[in-house]
Formats: C-alpha cells, sequence, structure tokens
C-alpha cells in the first residue's frame, strides 16, 4: 500500500468509495474532482498494489485557523476494511499537512451513530497522545432535511508525531 496525494483522476474512485460507505454524506461526483484538484495538499489517498485508490482522507487547513486541520471525509473500500488503512491514512495526512506549517489541532464532525469514526478519531488521539474534546458543532434543528442527528465536533489536539 502507498500513500499518495490524490490526483484528479482519482475523484470517480473516490466519489464510488464514498458512495458505498453508506455512513457518508455523498457528496456529486464534481465535487470530488473538485477536492482532489484544489485540496490535494491536505487530502491523501491509500493506492493498492494495483496503484488503484483503496481508501482516503480529504480534509483542509481552516482559513480562519491556518494551525487546524479540518478533516473532511474518511473511507476505505469495503474489501479493505479491517486492515488499519483509515489510521494509517489519518496519520499520513496529518504528517504531511504538519510538516507544511505544523498543526495545532485536527477537528473533524462525526454523528453519534457513526461508531467506527468514533473510534478512528478516540485511537488516533491515543496514538498521538492528545486530548479530544467534545461539542455540539451543528444541532439536528440546523439541518433542512428532517431527522438529521447532530453533528459533533471532535477537537484532537495538539498532535504529536506518533510512536515509531
Amino acid at each position: 500500500m502507498e500513500i499518495d496525494s490524490p490526483a484528479i483522476r482519482d475523484g470517480a474512485a473516490i466519489w464510488r468509495i464514498a458512495r458505498d460507505s453508506r455512513t457518508l454524506d455523498l457528496n456529486p461526483s464534481y465535487s470530488y474532482l473538485l477536492w482532489c484538484r484544489d485540496s490535494a495538499a491536505t487530502s491523501v489517498v491509500a493506492r493498492g498494489a494495483d496503484g488503484e485508490v483503496i481508501g482516503f482522507v480529504t480534509g483542509y487547513i481552516r482559513p480562519d485557523r491556518p494551525r487546524v486541520l479540518a478533516v473532511r471525509q474518511v473511507a476505505v473500500d469495503q474489501a479493505q476494511r479491517g486492515r488499519g488503512i483509515a489510521a494509517t491514512l489519518l496519520d499520513g495526512l496529518t504528517t504531511k499537512a504538519g510538516a507544511a506549517g505544523g498543526l495545532d489541532a485536527v477537528e473533524t464532525t462525526i454523528t453519534p451513530d457513526n461508531h467506527a469514526s468514533i473510534r478512528l478519531f478516540t485511537s488516533f488521539a491515543q496514538r498521538h497522545g492528545a486530548a479530544v474534546d467534545r461539542t455540539v458543532l451543528f444541532s439536528s434543528e440546523l439541518f433542512p432535511e428532517a431527522g438529521h442527528l447532530p453533528e459533533f465536533l471532535h477537537r484532537i489536539g495538539p498532535p504529536a508525531p506518533p510512536p515509531p
């Protein structure tokens, strides 16, 4: 497996992995193409032995807080799950983003029913010796569709490099 920056040609594969996850809010395929073009510096993909994308993490540096990495989406191809790929991707992305200017925190939002993401980011915090602060960022009432669960902001920081 290789950790790499996404290229525009990876957008369709990233969209398919997001769609097949059945947990992520699926964006239009066009959005993933744009993400690969405009946010490649703050995103990573995992490539299998054949070079195909088997997982991804998309993120961005918050404009108002240039030392905070906001992680937007994390997904791994169903056939590749359970191998630690999401954790490896997240570590790789934070190393990459930290090298570009240092990180004070990593932020993501997670609904309370997404247990896999909660475990992923809790274990990330533990590996990096960082505290996790959880607060409601977007309450259910803010979403236009009925039944959307609240989005909890998980702020992790400051992250230390993972142990060798």
